[in-house]
């Protein structure tokens, strides 16, 4: 038997009798809802240190990406905005050593604004996601829809672009310098390696194969990221990065990723050039 489908119909959070607590609190005990991955709680209505709360952190365990949350019933407006973006830059430069991603969720989002966020999220990786609450019968239904997620959908739609180093300088030259560095390092004792360069990162390959790979972050970071399988390599680099105190993100995909800048990396050239060695042992247990 074929199943019905019923039609409902949007109402206002508050025509329902709720407000942006309520709102918040559903959020915050269902953060997988929103469509960002398996994320956790970590902290509501936190007080900022210049002043101001915010709504909600969230966190990907996996990473330890980091998620700031502005919340607001209604239609979104300049204020919001700007305050997403103020408590994004206070968690960033609280936790440097971590990607950190603005979020702004509402139940509506005027096109003019929603422009302006469009413009802002190519120097701030902002995501907007609508919360509609649905009228079904007698029941009421609430989804979370992403409605702006540029950061990513910006490097898919370039990626036919012709990608060399030039194109780094102009686009993320702290980046490029970065890996630059790194691959200086690495040079001293690996001949046969080159960067390559596509819209999305840049790779440090070493004997035809991709060792690292570099992303921009806001500046002056970067994202390095390198694939370890052995689980006897992934504890000993885990306990590099722990002695050191680096924060650090190993995913399901046997990624190691972690954020630094350039200064950094002349400080830690030691602990990289550990890294290579045993990521050097796995490569040539590969072949």
């Amino acid at each position: 038997m074929e199943q019905e489908i019923k039609l409902g119909k949007k109402i206002f959070i508050r025509n329902a009798g709720k407000d942006e607590y309520w709102l918040q609190d559903i959020i915050y005990a269902n953060p997988e809802k929103l469509g960002l991955g398996n994320l956790i709680s970590v902290r509501k209505e936190k007080i900022q240190s210049k002043g101001g709360r915010l709504d909600i952190l969230l966190k990907d365990p996996t990473d330890s990406t980091m998620y700031e949350i502005e919340v607001m019933l209604g239609e979104t407006d300049p204020s919001h905005i700007i305050r997403s973006i103020e408590y994004w830059d206070n968690e960033k430069r609280k936790y440097p050593q971590r990607q950190h991603f603005a979020v702004l969720i509402a139940e509506s989002f005027d096109r003019r604004y929603f422009n302006v966020i469009q413009l802002l999220s190519l120097t701030v990786p902002m995501i907007a996601i609508q919360a509609d609450l649905l009228e079904v019968g007698n029941e009421k239904i609430l989804s979370f829809t992403k409605i702006l997620d540029v950061y990513v959908e910006q490097e898919e739609e370039e990626e036919s672009k012709q990608v060399t180093e030039t194109t780094w300088s102009e686009k993320a030259e702290w980046t490029l310098d970065t890996a630059k560095k790194h691959f200086e390092i690495l040079s001293e004792f690996e001949k046969n390696i080159e960067l390559k360069f596509t819209q999305s990162y840049i790779s440090i390959v070493i004997n035809g194969k991709n060792h690292y790979q570099y992303d921009k972050r806001t500046k002056p970071n970067s994202v390095v990221w390198f694939n370890v399988k052995e689980e006897e390599k992934v504890d000993a680099i885990k306990k590099l990065l722990d002695d050191k105190n680096i924060v650090y993100g190993y995913s399901k995909y046997k990624d190691f990723n972690f954020t630094y800048d350039k200064q950094f990396l002349a400080k830690n050239q030691d602990l990289l050039k550990k890294i290579h060695e045993i990521k050097e042992k796995e490569f040539a247990s590969e072949e």
